[in-house]
């Protein structure tokens, strides 16, 4: 009999702990949907939604034998765990137990817990902040200066898509990785005062506190509060900005080549020769493989093995890309300034952390994106979009779409349903009796396994429509906008309090007040793990 067929294997909130304490190897997961983990989970929690759960393991958590702890509980389907845990063993995972008392029982036994995402990063970044006292400028007082014609350079530290849907007036795109590497470029006059932004804080207080350890002349700060702190001083944004680092010359690299080197040093960054890098896959330890150079970089060419981590995300995104707390991480780039900068921040976090320095010029390199392991797509009837079609005007077809529900909303099949996949048999169970289903979603990769689900759930027969949503607009059949039909409620997302330009005021106020007292929160906590510089 298996082990989830009698009773789920339990580890404890203290299990856990003292496995963070001593930096034992251990992936505490929460299965719920994105929205209500937001709203509190522990810490070193990382969010695996069920819905997506043999989409997302392999990448991220590579080795099988992984100890892991799994929670969540569902309004609509109960205690997802035992689900979650069957999946998990499905996929080859040997090591896999529930959180005894879900949530629950960690809150009940004391545990801390946290609400919004990539919280280590953030709580990190207000610790920087609290012990070096990273210097920063008002909101006032940067458009004070702008609108004076001073001598500075506001650069904003976000993704470009962030920066493109709303920035500082006149700042220039430099993610937080490329920040030490194209600074002096920007700001060749050491007299120039330099403006680091994000939308909030940790972006633009990591990038500040960057440029400080790297010792660049000029002075430098960050904008307290980012563009939460601009929109609630009544100032106006730009929207839809195109300014883009420039490229470097061959003095300012080799310039900040030694200026990384040196912080990464300082930070206890170990390195790794090319042909050694074997020597770090050992039993019982897992290995982050990560090229922390742009997407667009990475797609030209890449190191095989090696997944895309753009080194700004990277560090403010921590929990998402590497959620095996205790893991090995190896960065690399090709400019020796943004894999050691990135390392600097991670080895302070507490992450055993190595970079490759000497990645030979005849290593073979892979083009395209980073392509996701994922067991093997079940085997399901599929329908054509046309066919779909026919279908749909001839009545008792319930067609469900299974993608994230912004994508949804944005454009859907008329007629087509919301749905999140962990929910189907609440979804099924409150939908009439249809002759058919048929399952969507961007491409049908996703459907495919949530129509496998759905055969278990119905007698009705069960289709994907091949190629998915993208296959029907390629067909030029006609979509509609907005929430249509929401079989599921929108939990998938979080909606973050700093993006997009309609976040109520008190919601932006209400997350600042949040970040202030991450401080605390550590304190109390107790198993961060981090040593700021």
């Amino acid at each position: 009999m298996s082990q989830t067929a009698a009773k789920l294997s339990t580890l404890s909130f203290q299990d856990v702990r003292q496995a963070l304490l001593q930096g034992e190897e251990i992936a505490l997961i929460d299965v719920r949907e994105e929205d209500p983990f937001a709203q509190e989970h522990p810490l070193w929690a990382a969010n695996f939604p069920l819905s997506r759960l043999e989409l997302d393991a392999w990448p991220r958590i590579p080795r099988r034998d992984t100890r892991i702890v799994v929670y969540g509980h569902d309004d609509v389907t109960g205690d997802l765990a035992p689900r979650a845990v069957r999946t998990l063993h499905a996929m080859g995972y040997t090591d896999v137990h529930a959180l005894a008392g879900g949530l629950q029982g960690w809150r009940d036994a004391g545990g801390e817990l946290f609400r919004d995402v990539n919280v280590p990063s953030k709580s990190f970044g207000e610790l920087v902040e609290a012990e070096r006292h990273t210097p920063s400028f008002s909101a006032q007082e940067v458009k004070a200066m702008i609108d004076a014609r001073a001598d500075v350079v506001v650069v904003d530290a976000r993704r470009y898509d962030e920066y493109h849907t709303m920035s500082i007036p006149s700042a220039t795109s430099v993610p937080g990785a490329e920040l030490v590497l194209r600074i002096r470029e920007l700001a060749p006059d050491p007299a120039t005062q330099v403006i680091v932004n994000c939308a909030g804080r940790t972006r633009s207080i990591i990038g500040t506190q960057s440029l400080v350890n790297a010792g660049i002349p000029n002075p430098v700060a960050a904008l307290r509060n980012g563009t939460i702190g601009w929109t609630l001083a009544g100032q106006a944004l730009d929207h839809g900005a195109t300014r883009q680092h420039p490229e470097v010359s061959v003095g300012t690299h080799a310039v900040a080549r030694a200026d990384a080197r040196r912080v990464a040093d300082r930070a206890g960054v170990r390195r790794v020769r090319w042909d050694d890098l074997a020597s770090l896959d050992v039993p019982g330890r897992t290995v982050y493989r990560l090229d922390v150079r742009t997407p667009e970089e990475y797609e030209i060419g890449h190191l095989a093995g090696f997944a895309s981590a753009p080194g700004g995300q990277l560090v403010q995104e921590t929990d998402h890309i590497a959620p095996v707390r205790g893991a090995r991480l190896v960065l690399v780039d090709d400019d020796g300034v943004r894999a050691n900068m990135s390392a600097s921040w991670l080895a302070q976090m507490g992450w055993e952390t190595y970079v490759v320095d000497d990645v030979p010029a005849t290593a073979e390199l892979e083009v395209g994106p980073w392509l996701r392991a994922h067991p093997e797509v079940p085997r399901v009837e599929t329908v054509t979009a046309e066919q779909l079609q026919r279908w749909q005007q001839e009545g008792d077809t319930v067609l469900l779409d299974v993608t994230t529900s912004a994508n949804y909303v944005k454009a859907h099949i008329p007629g087509a349903g919301f749905a999140v996949r962990a929910q189907l048999p609440a979804v099924l169970g409150a939908t009439p009796q249809a002759r058919r289903y048929v399952f969507t979603c961007g491409s049908s990769l996703l459907a495919r396994f949530a129509a496998h689900d759905a055969q278990a759930l119905t007698d009705a027969p069960v289709f994907v429509l091949e190629g998915g949503t993208a296959a029907w607009l390629a067909a030029g059949l006609p979509t509609r906008q907005g929430e249509e039909w929401l079989a599921s409620p929108r939990i998938d997302r979080y909606r973050r309090p700093y993006e997009g330009t309609d976040a109520p005021r008190e919601a932006m106020q209400g997350y600042l007040d949040w970040e202030f007292g991450l401080v605390a929160q550590l304190g109390r906590d107790g198993t961060h793990g981090f040593r700021v510089l």
